[in-house]
């Protein structure tokens, strides 16, 4: 089940233990992490973080996508 209101891509790096992950819906968002459930926690505070700055800075907020999900 993805909790994530947006898309995300992880993927394995070359140093063993090491994911990357980046959202297709957010170009913003990026990151790294040691397991798959950590890039998930990272994204999601990423994200928070991230609709509050741009609500901070009286930008436009994307709207979630209806499809999101977890890419490995």
């Amino acid at each position: 089940m993805n909790e994530l209101p947006y898309s995300l891509v992880i993927k394995a790096t070359e140093k063993p233990g090491l994911y990357r992950f980046s959202s297709p819906d957010l170009r913003a968002l990026s990151g790294t992490g040691y397991s798959v459930d950590d890039c998930v926690r990272s994204a999601k505070r990423g994200i928070m973080e991230y609709m509050n700055l741009l609500r901070d800075q009286g930008l436009p907020v994307p709207p979630p996508n209806p499809s999101a999900r977890i890419i490995l």
